[in-house]
Formats: structure tokens, sequence, C-alpha cells
């Protein structure tokens, strides 16, 4: 005979519905407590722009870039990379779908890739077009403070609007931008 006491302790079985909504609160929070912890490493990691920044470059061709006419008509995306970083390898392609869409404008700087000889030829092998800026001692990233590569900036009138890390898909790219030309 099962005492009053036992039947407490007894659980009772969960149906498959029940186990399935345990499952799905399981995954939300641990997505939100991912979402919220990769949020506050990027927002610690981003590029934090200069007081003073410099904004009128050249690119490794010789060309002019000026970052602050650029962003005037449009938000326009910074984009901190290296050709010796693996991650870059990924976003790279992503990059240079975003400037052939020619929709927002797009700046790379390169940093610490070499000589311009050797950024032309790499740029040239991955079949990249986009305008690359080559910071061969890291000095333009160090003035933003950057931390890691890949490291995304995107200006609006000469200023920082956004600042992110890592590896971001094309449609996030394009959603931030959208964001900085619109609010």
């Amino acid at each position: 005979m099962i005492t009053d006491v036992e039947k407490k302790k007894i659980k009772p079985k969960k149906t498959p519905k029940q186990k399935l909504l345990s499952v799905l609160k399981t995954v939300l929070l641990y997505g939100l407590v991912f979402v919220v912890v990769y949020t506050a490493i990027n927002w610690w990691r981003q590029p934090v722009m200069p007081a003073n920044p410099q904004l009128q470059l050249t690119d490794y061709q010789g060309q002019a870039v000026d970052l602050a006419a650029m962003s005037a008509d449009k938000p326009t995306l910074v984009y901190f990379w290296g050709t010796w970083c693996p991650i870059c390898s990924v976003t790279s392609p992503t990059i240079d779908k975003l400037a052939a869409a020619n929709t927002y404008p797009v700046v790379t700087i390169a940093i610490k890739s070499g000589s311009d000889q050797e950024l032309h030829s790499y740029l040239n092998e991955h079949d990249y077009s986009f305008t690359t800026i080559n910071d061969q001692e890291g000095n333009i990233f160090a003035d933003w403070q950057g931390q890691v590569t890949p490291s995304y900036v995107i200006l609006k009138d000469g200023e920082m609007t956004q600042g992110l890390t890592g590896i971001q898909p094309l449609w996030s790219l394009r959603l931030r931008l959208w964001l900085s030309s619109n609010f």
C-alpha cells in the first residue's frame, strides 16, 4: 500500500507535449543567453571611432578614397580584414557580393597583409573587386582600437553609426546599412 507521503514523491510521467515544451523552453533559454553574451562580446570588441579619424585615405592602387564624402550620400561599410585571417576567408566573399551589388559603398582595409603587390596578387587570386586600403603596419586599425578581424564599421555623414565583429551574413550587413540610412 502506498502512503500519501510516497504518492507525493512519485512524479507523474510527462506527456510528449510536455516534453516538447520543456525542450523548447530550454532551447529558448540557452539561445537567449547566447544572444546576450554574443552581443556583449561584440560590443566590447567593436572598433571605436577615433576623435580625429583619418577619413581621406589612398587605396593600394594609389586612388583617393574619401570616406566622409562617400558616407554623406549613403551609409558606407568599412571592413577591416587580413589576408592571413582564416575567418576573413569566409567573410570576404560576402563583402565582395555586397560591394558588387553597388547598393551601398564598401571600403575594405587590409591589415598587415604585405606589400601593395602582394595584396594585389591576393585580391586577383580570390577574384575580389572591392576597394581596398593597404594598412601595411596596422596603424589605421590601431587608430580605430580594433581588436579582432574581421571587424566592421558603418559610417553615415562621416560618423560611426555601428560597429561589429565576427562572421556577419549578407542579410545582416544589408539590414544594418538600411537601418543606418533610415534612422
